[in-house]
């Protein structure tokens, strides 16, 4: 093993593999930075050019490219609220707060920095795994995925703030138009009201974009000032997210973490570790209060886990042709043009190969990095840029993002309709994190729970797995009450007697 990954890393850095990956870099932080073009829809336009290549330099060009686009994604989620990708919409809820406050600067390096750190996780997770990734996958069937996406949902109290029958309510909105479509068992229609562009559901990337961007433009241009009211964002802020980085350095690992983890089960993957990394960061927080209103954790966690899943993604992709998200689904295509077969020769014959999907992960990752360190005083200067200025092109970028996931021009109704609903949401103080959230595990959630009563009947309740992981809901379900009167508890039996 040690042979090949010396080989993969050597088949790298040679010419002329390290320039299709720095070519792939490139074309991947433009697409990360445009909102709504998307990872896989950059991949699948690239997919064509990869057939008179070699293996390791088409996926240097594929797979740099997909790894840095959650990276780049992240600033416009930061800058503009707009979520430059689905995985990164969870770091607009913090990092937006604090580039409005003058701190785009801290947010950029604390994203940055973490997205460095996940990435370093996931590649050498994939490492790690390469030997033992059959029998991992094998442990999770439909019960233990069902029961995975309801310990998403037990979160949603950690993301409903001071409120958490706002939060529910909101959740439970939700889970209602994440029915919206095609029942995935009878294929009947539900709450389609004879639009065929609904059959498959509302697109997440529309209501993402439209529920986080148009609220901000609208605040912005109802202040008629810059993003940022306060005066120009200094470089040091950079380094002082940098150092936020080390100083959350266990948040930032358990993150880690959970997106690589996340990431190998197919049908989780990203948009899901965003959010239960964002709740993970919240719950472990001693100051809950601050979270939405520009907490550095919440910038954090979410970065972590975004570029942590893209090494848990290939461990299924490689190990049985499994891919558990849409860009290693197009990733899959490029083994094939390729002539590979994913599954034991990617671990034997071809491990030269695997490994230096490893060696693209973290390469490509750093190389982002830096070269947006290069580029951060510029960028977050970008928040001092009067807003009839910034308005323009925001809005342009928002019609782009809605109608490009599926190029239907009704996704940009849903955009707007997404965007009415998220400025009454803020203007009424109610929690808008929910709302993805149970979009997103809702569609999860059902198809989960079909498929385990179709092959265990009640049966499932009793697997050992299941029942950890019902424990682990009723945990994080009882943590917030009693640790919250605990503590009251304890104050009050401490307290001298009035009489």
């Amino acid at each position: 093993m040690l042979e090949a990954a010396l080989s993969g890393l050597a088949q790298v850095f040679a010419w002329p593999a390290f320039g299709f990956m720095l070519l792939g870099i490139a074309i991947g932080f433009a697409v990360g930075i445009l909102p709504g073009l998307g990872g896989p829809t950059g991949l699948a336009l690239m997919l064509p050019f990869v057939f008179s290549m070699q293996p390791v330099q088409a996926f240097a060009f594929l797979l740099g490219m997909a790894a840095v686009t959650a990276t780049t994604g992240d600033i416009t989620s930061i800058l503009f609220g707009i979520p430059g990708e689905a995985t990164t919409a969870a770091t607009v809820v913090d990092g937006h707060p604090m580039a409005k406050r003058g701190e785009a600067g801290r947010a950029l390096g604390a994203v940055l920095a973490s997205s460095l750190v996940g990435a370093l996780f996931g590649g050498i997770a994939l490492a790690l795994l390469i030997p033992i990734m059959a029998p991992l996958v094998r442990t999770f069937g439909s019960p233990e995925l069902f029961i995975l996406t309801i310990l998403g949902l037990t979160f949603l109290a950690s993301l409903s703030g001071g409120s958490p029958i706002k939060g529910l309510t909101i959740a439970a909105l939700g889970l209602m138009l994440a029915m919206v479509g095609r029942d995935p068992q009878t294929a009947t229609q539900r709450f389609t009201f004879g639009q065929v562009f609904l059959w498959d559901g509302l697109g997440l990337v529309p209501a993402t974009i439209g529920l986080y961007a148009i609220p901000e433009l609208i605040d912005l241009a109802r202040r008629g000032t810059s993003i940022s009211g306060a005066v120009s964002e200094k470089l040091g802020g950079v380094f002082q997210g940098v150092k936020d980085t080390f100083v959350h350095w266990g948040l930032v690992l358990r993150c880690s973490f959970l997106g690589a983890f996340l990431g190998v089960i197919p049908g989780l993957g990203g948009v899901v570790g965003q959010w239960i990394a964002y709740a993970h960061a919240v719950q472990s927080s001693p100051n809950k209060e601050r979270f939405g209103q520009g907490a550095v954790e919440g910038v954090l966690g979410p970065g972590a886990a975004n570029n942590s899943k893209e090494g848990g993604n290939l461990v299924p992709t490689i190990a049985f042709g499994v891919p558990p998200s849409v860009t290693m689904a197009v990733l899959l295509g490029a083994f094939i043009i390729q002539g590979l077969t994913p599954g034991p020769d990617m671990l034997s014959k071809h491990l030269d190969v695997t490994y230096s999907m490893v060696w693209i992960l973290i390469v490509s990752n750093v190389i982002t990095v830096a070269a947006c360190f290069l580029f951060l005083g510029p960028l977050a200067r970008l928040t001092q840029v009067k807003g009839s200025y910034i308005i323009p092109p925001i809005i342009v970028l928002i019609v782009l993002g809605g109608f490009t996931t599926t190029n239907q021009f009704p996704d940009i109704w849903v955009t707007i309709g997404f965007g009415v609903l998220g400025w009454i949401m803020v203007e009424l103080d109610w929690p808008r994190p929910p709302l993805v959230l149970g979009l997103v595990l809702g569609r999860l959630a059902e198809n989960y729970l079909f498929l385990s009563m179709s092959a265990y009947d009640l049966a499932w309740l009793t697997r050992p797995t299941v029942l950890v992981g019902m424990a682990v809901i009723i945990g994080a379900v009882l943590y917030p009450v009693f640790s919250g009167r605990l503590p009251a508890a304890i104050r009050k039996l401490g307290a001298p007697d009035a009489s």
